[in-house]
């Protein structure tokens, strides 16, 4: 077994997400000053090395529900357009200084409307604070592209109001479209007008899919929905069969998702705390990675899982085995699944991605 690459090894390495909430990835301190900013008493302590501590405590339940609970006291403190420029600038910056060159901040607009805001507000404040902390990073001597996944919350009704406003800001920073919240009793088919007005503005949206719920979330998602990427997609390890000594046995839907190169955001960590896993080493990106399926390496939300992008493939590092040429593999999936043009994807992978990687590997070597 090769020595495990370590997490300074690794933040050294040019990383892509594609699937980081906004609302769960604030710094303890933020969230603190904020809410003594704004009045909010409803913290579990005041304290940041304990609210961290708090935060990953509260998500380590083994519920999805459980670990979106969470959220209330994030969104709580991002109801002003200084507090979401704050946490939009310290995401860019905490993401570049992790060695990340491309992500992709989801969040749902609807959620920051308490203090007065508009959605348009929202989006706007969001995108300057993107723009300067990208500005903070390169003064820093960091590089990092950022763009906005505009969502809608699956329970809620305003899925195609959002999906417009995402349209709307389509060249002022706005990436894609993405719903989210809990799976179960709240199917992606809710929500079809919004993605066929997406499919007709031919705009990119991704979808949470087979995270806590299983196949036909998956299913739903693809073939009513037509989603570009799966939000986790851990479930379709249900539609694989293992027997020993024989090679593992893909169902249509499997064998659909790997045909069609579809990509699987997955989140490791994250999904070992909600229950979707039982352990990292028993998580099925293993298996997903070695079937080569278009699988992607996340952090959900740093906040919750306590984790950075160097953290998360440190552990897999570990778990796995996996070395700088599998961490490359799992980043160009990543860049190859961003919702940027091609040709601008294409100049990260071969302009650097390839190339950190290539002076990585040089130097371990």
């Amino acid at each position: 077994m090769k020595q495990p690459l370590t997490v300074e090894q690794i933040r050294r390495a040019p990383k892509v997400l594609l699937h980081d909430h906004l609302d769960g990835g604030l710094r303890p301190a933020t969230v603190v000053e904020l809410a003594r900013e704004v009045g909010y008493t409803g913290l579990p302590t005041y304290d940041p090395g304990e609210l961290g501590r708090w935060f990953r405590d509260a998500s380590d339940s083994g519920s999805l529900e459980r670990y979106l609970e969470t959220f209330a006291h994030t969104t709580a403190v991002m109801q002003t357009r200084e507090a979401l420029v704050r946490v939009a600038a310290e995401a860019a910056e905490d993401l570049a200084a992790d060695g990340v060159v491309y992500a992709e901040q989801r969040y749902a607009p609807e959620q920051h409307l308490e203090g007065g805001l508009s959605l348009e507000e929202v989006v706007e404040a969001v995108q300057e604070g993107l723009e300067l902390g990208r500005k903070r990073a390169a003064e820093a001597g960091r590089s990092i592209r950022t763009g906005q996944l505009v969502t809608a919350m699956r329970h809620a009704a305003r899925s195609s109001e959002i999906a417009e406003l995402a349209v709307r800001y389509r060249d002022f920073g706005v990436f894609g479209f993405d719903i989210a919240g809990a799976e179960a009793g709240n199917p992606p088919t809710r929500h079809l007008d919004a993605f066929e007005y997406l499919r007709r503005e031919n705009f990119h949206f991704t979808i949470h899919a087979g995270e806590a719920f299983g196949l036909p979330s998956i299913w739903e998602a693809l073939q009513w929905c037509g989603c570009d990427r799966l939000g986790h997609g851990v479930r379709i390890i249900d539609d694989i069969t293992l027997e020993e000594g024989r090679a593992p046995r893909l169902g249509r839907l499997a064998q659909y998702v790997r045909d069609k190169r579809v990509p699987l955001e997955m989140c490791p960590s994250s999904n070992v705390q909600t229950g979707a896993a039982e352990s990292i080493a028993e998580h099925p990106i293993g298996l997903l990675r070695d079937l080569r399926f278009r699988v992607t390496v996340n952090t959900d939300n740093r906040l919750q899982s306590g984790v950075t992008l160097s953290e998360e493939f440190a552990k897999l590092s570990e778990a796995f085995d996996y070395d700088w040429d599998d961490l490359q593999w799992f980043t160009v999936n990543a860049m190859k699944s961003a919702f940027l043009p091609f040709d601008e994807r294409l100049a990260l992978i071969n302009g650097i991605i390839k190339p950190g990687f290539a002076q990585l590997k040089w130097a371990t070597d």
